[in-house]
């Protein structure tokens, strides 16, 4: 009985210390949208301005902007005023290049990043490119990809690269590099921003499960969605199909972290969590990566520390009223989270408690 008491004690004490580097949620705010009636509200999805919100960041100036996938809109959105169409009719096309960044058009946009200069880049998924935008000046042109799917550009300028799909797109912490997350390539692509050369630093071509250990450019990779670097250069890959979090170590070599690569909902030990369907990933100031784990209708964490997964909004974590559905869009700003409910067209900011 001793025994069975002091081992359940250090289970106990584990799990305590194991989530101790978890996030805390202090408090869910509407920054578009309210309740809805599904919730005890008296909204409906359609009576939000948005229309399948999938990305947003925020500009040096701290308004939020963003792009819609379905809606084909870009949207600008100061302090607690209501978002705003800068640019985008709704239409799938591809127009734009070269004018004002007002009369451009998309196709499917999956997110966008923007970096200190006000230089945002936007993954025009459908045309199979990535736009750049100077906040600045209201000028667009294609940054890389020419409308067209294949493979190419590895070792050449950006403006050559071809993908197929380029799903999500991220800026590294020094804002030196874009990471780009190229789906049926199964391929994570990197443009050099000081050089302007692209190359691969994950995935061979191939569909399939990577090894852990071995070398990420010549490891296959089930459908990579997402990308995000750490801190530390360590990048992090979101597999939907894959169920699963990897991570490409500094050395090269590829991990799976976290997800058992069957679809499910558990947290704890990262190995054994189950996520379902996740779609997009962020990093806040602790190396934690956030995910949008679009079929269980959650935000979930893992923390590298900890080797733990938990669940920080939605499955009635963080505001037990509020259900997602088919989050995609999460973004850290001055230390809170903010989150694309895309199908309910509403977006959040989750503060957390503060570290010590």
């Amino acid at each position: 009985m001793l025994c069975q008491t002091l081992v359940c004690a250090f289970v106990c004490c584990f799990t305590l210390q194991a989530f101790a580097e978890q996030p805390v949620v202090t408090g869910v705010d509407f920054v578009v949208g309210e309740y809805l009636q599904s919730e005890g509200g008296k909204a409906q999805p359609k009576d939000f301005p948005l229309l399948r919100p999938f990305g947003i960041d925020f500009d040096s100036a701290g308004a939020m902007y963003i792009v819609e996938l379905e809606g084909g809109r870009v949207h600008k959105l100061n302090g607690d005023g209501a978002p705003v169409v800068v640019s985008g009719d709704g239409s799938k096309s591809y127009t734009g290049d070269g004018g004002a960044f007002t009369k451009a058009t998309y196709n499917g946009m999956h997110n966008l990043a923007i970096n200190n200069n006000d230089r945002a880049f936007i993954a025009d998924t459908f045309n199979h490119c990535l736009r750049e935008v100077n906040l600045k000046t209201g000028t667009i042109k294609t940054f890389s990809g020419n409308g067209k799917t294949g493979f190419a550009g590895d070792g050449k300028r950006a403006v050559e690269a071809q993908f197929d799909y380029l799903m999500c797109v991220s800026l590294n912490p020094d804002q030196d590099a874009l990471f780009v997350a190229d789906l049926k390539n199964y391929r994570i692509r990197k443009i050099d921003l000081k050089t302007g050369l692209v190359s691969t630093v994950a995935g061979n071509g191939k569909k399939g499960l990577p090894q852990d250990g071995a070398k990420a450019t010549e490891s296959p990779l089930v459908d990579p969605r997402a990308v995000a670097v750490d801190s530390k250069g360590n990048l992090y890959i979101l597999e939907r199909g894959g169920h699963a979090l990897r991570r490409v170590n500094t050395d090269g070599t590829i991990q799976t972290v976290a997800g058992t690569g069957k679809k499910g909902f558990k947290d704890g030990p990262a190995l054994q969590a189950q996520l379902a369907s996740s779609k997009h990933i962020c990093i806040d100031d602790q190396d934690r990566v956030i995910i949008a784990d679009d079929a269980n209708a959650a935000i979930r964490c893992y923390d590298p520390k900890t080797e733990t997964v938990s669940t920080l909004l939605g499955q009635g974590f963080g505001d037990k009223r509020i259900k997602l559905k088919n989050p995609h869009g999460v973004t850290i700003e001055k230390e809170q989270l903010f989150v694309c409910d895309t199908s309910n067209n509403r977006i959040f900011k989750i503060t957390f408690k503060a570290s010590k």
